[in-house]
Parts: structure tokens; C-alpha cells; sequence
């Protein structure tokens, strides 16, 4: 029992020397603060991988990223002939240019309902005459699709920028519908045949407008969607050959109209005179 307790008092003795020595309290307060410090890191940190992120807000910035890529390469995307094979393709109808030269315009009237009139697009074709699939020139958001104008052989409107609109005539079999986001490149439906331009058979009538202001197409293809983001347009005639069509399209009529005008009052003049000579001969 003696041995024991002899055991027990010397073990307490060496304990309290040990606890005597200087280092021994700090050491034990800076470990202790370790561990604490450690405990409070790795717990903010599991919260952190969960509740301090709201995923839902990262998604929302994520598509705003998105949407601005998709304006950027929009912008980027060059004009392309509304076919699959432009090596193919037959501008039948040229774009009537009120600056160009008299036979490129003579070209460019069709004549519908008695009147000749300008050509506010390009009329393709392809080389053997056949059907062939009609796609889309630029990415962009269908807005029209009209299946019953047998006049204009139906009609497909993609909006590609704000103010910006390509339009496809004289097409059968569309496959798009109105707000479809649709890509360059894309089949809309297949060319058909117009009452307006029956002339050019089987085709496609492909206009590129911005602000409602018809624009020459093949000044424009293969060129970026930032050229004519940046060309300045009026209703008028400019140095980019951009049209007002119903103004336009308007005077050549008046034009027209006073020509038919002039010819009749030439007539009767022949007329009268022919009258006055025959009195004069009856006299």
C-alpha cells in the first residue's frame, strides 16, 4: 500500500513540476487556439459550398453572358445567299438601283397588273430550274410567315437585328412558324413560284431591309451584319443605293401615268388636225 501511494504522491509531484515550467501554459493556450481557429475555418467553409451562394442568381448572370455572346456572334455573322450552294445560285431578277445604269434598271422592273415595277429584292434561282431548299441568310426571330399570298408566293420575315429584316417571297413547304429563333443557314421552307414575277419561274425573292428601307442584297453579301448596323439610310437615294420603294415605286408610276398622258393629248391633236384638214378640203 506504502509502495502505491509512494507511487501515486510522485507521479502528482512530477505533474505539478511540470506545469510549473514557464512554456508549458502558453504552449497549451496557443494549441488550443489552433484547434479552435481550425474548427470555426472548416465549418465557414462547408457552409460557404452550400447556403452563402444563391446558385439561382449565378444561372441568371450566366444567361445574361448568354444573350450577350449570341448578340456578338450575331453581329459577327456575314450575309450569306438565301441557298445551300451559292456556287448554284442565279440572280434571275437583279435589285432595281435608282443610280445604276438604264439597262441594269430596264432589268430590274417586273411587270404586274399592267405596270412595270421595281424590283425591291433578288429574284435567285438555280441552274437546272428546279426546286431547291430556301435558308436562312442570318440568324435572327421569325416574325411573319404568310402562307395564303398567292401573289407574292408567301412570304417568311426574320427579324436578325432591331430594325433589321430579311424577307423570303415566292416559297412553298415552310417549315419555320412565327417566333422561332432560328440560325444562319437554316431551311425554311423550299422555293416556289409568284403571280408577281411569274416570268422567273421557280425562286426565291430575297430582300435585306433596315428601317423599313430597301437595300441592294448583293452589296451586302458576305459582309458583316455591322456594316449595315452602321450604314446611315434615309427614304432617299444614297451613295449604298438604299431605296425608298413605295416612294420610288410611286413616281415611276406618276411617270408612267404622264407619259400615257402626253401620247393621248398627242393624239388628239392628230386628230384634230386630220378633222380640220378634211373641212378644208370638203369646203
Amino acid at each position: 500500500m506504502r509502495e502505491e501511494e509512494n507511487k501515486r504522491s510522485s507521479q502528482s509531484s512530477s505533474v505539478k513540476r511540470f506545469f510549473k515550467k514557464r512554456w508549458v501554459f502558453p504552449a497549451i493556450y496557443i494549441a488550443s487556439a489552433a484547434i479552435i481557429l481550425t474548427a470555426v475555418l472548416w465549418y465557414q467553409s462547408s457552409n460557404s459550398a452550400t447556403d452563402k451562394y444563391d446558385y439561382k442568381s449565378t444561372d441568371i448572370a450566366g444567361k445574361k453572358d448568354q444573350e450577350q455572346a449570341v448578340e456578338v456572334s450575331k453581329a459577327l455573322e456575314n450575309f450569306k445567299m438565301p441557298v445551300v450552294k451559292a456556287d448554284e445560285a442565279v440572280v434571275k431578277t437583279k435589285f432595281y438601283d435608282f443610280d445604276g445604269k438604264t439597262e441594269d434598271q430596264e432589268a430590274a422592273l417586273v411587270f404586274y397588273n399592267n405596270r412595270y415595277q421595281p424590283n425591291t429584292g433578288v429574284d435567285i434561282t438555280v441552274k437546272n430550274g428546279e426546286t431547291f431548299d430556301v435558308v436562312a441568310s442570318l440568324s435572327g426571330t421569325v416574325t411573319r410567315v404568310d402562307e395564303d399570298d398567292a401573289v407574292l408566293g408567301n412570304v417568311i420575315e426574320i427579324e436578325n437585328d432591331k430594325g433589321i429584316v430579311t424577307k423570303y417571297q415566292s416559297i412553298k413547304d415552310i417549315k419555320v412558324e412565327v417566333g422561332q429563333q432560328v440560325k444562319q443557314g437554316q431551311i425554311l421552307a423550299k422555293a416556289g413560284q409568284s403571280l408577281f414575277n411569274e416570268k422567273a419561274g421557280t425562286h426565291v425573292h430575297f430582300e435585306i431591309r433596315k428601317d423599313g428601307v430597301a437595300v441592294n442584297p448583293t452589296n451586302y453579301f458576305n459582309k458583316s451584319l455591322s456594316v449595315l448596323q452602321d450604314a446611315k439610310i434615309s427614304g432617299d437615294k444614297s451613295k449604298d443605293s438604299l431605296v425608298s420603294p413605295k416612294s420610288k415605286e410611286e413616281q415611276l408610276f406618276e411617270d408612267q401615268d404622264n407619259t400615257s398622258d402626253d401620247q393621248s393629248s398627242d393624239k388628239e391633236k392628230v386628230d384634230e388636225e386630220s378633222t380640220d384638214k378634211t373641212k378644208n378640203q370638203d369646203s
